[in-house]
């Protein structure tokens, strides 16, 4: 089951969206530093197709992309939400996921998602903004993953 806690309106997590970013709970990665540890804990109410339908109602024609941050502990509920909203939004609104796993799960549907972040926080490497982060951004296209971290790079 996936919980949620919160959402917000987003500009930098994935390059050239306005995202719907919606938190879920229950984390387990329990990366040493991470900014947002009271995700760890199994917090906040289950996020079903209806509630996220909702959520996307709330703020439709202003986002352009909807983002699952987080849900490691099911992320076949990940792939089957984001499914869902394919089938109802098509390519209308983007998907995208925030891992902290090293690896894709088993399973994992590229069709489902137009943008993935793999990868744990490791302060000794930094965020996603820097070029020694071990975290990777990639866009997903024709199945394909792009490796496209280095937009978050100041030139």
């Amino acid at each position: 089951m996936l919980r949620y806690v919160n959402h917000d309106i987003v500009f930098q997590e994935f390059p050239d969206e306005v995202t719907l970013a919606v938190n879920l709970s229950c984390c387990p990665n329990g990366c040493p530093g991470c900014h947002s540890a009271y995700l760890q804990k199994a917090v906040g109410d289950e996020l079903t197709e209806e509630r996220l339908f909702s959520l996307i109602g709330t703020y439709q024609g202003e986002v352009t992309c909807i983002g699952l941050m987080g849900g490691d502990n099911d992320p076949v509920r990940v792939m089957h939400l984001l499914s869902a909203v394919k089938r109802r939004f098509g390519n209308n609104l983007r998907t995208g996921w925030y891992s902290g796993r090293q690896e894709l799960p088993h399973g994992f549907l590229p069709e489902v998602f137009d943008y993935v972040k793999l990868g744990p926080y490791r302060s000794e490497f930094g965020p996603l903004k820097e070029r020694t982060t071990n975290q990777r951004l990639y866009r997903v296209a024709g199945g394909k993953l792009e490796d496209i971290t280095c937009r978050f790079w100041k030139q």
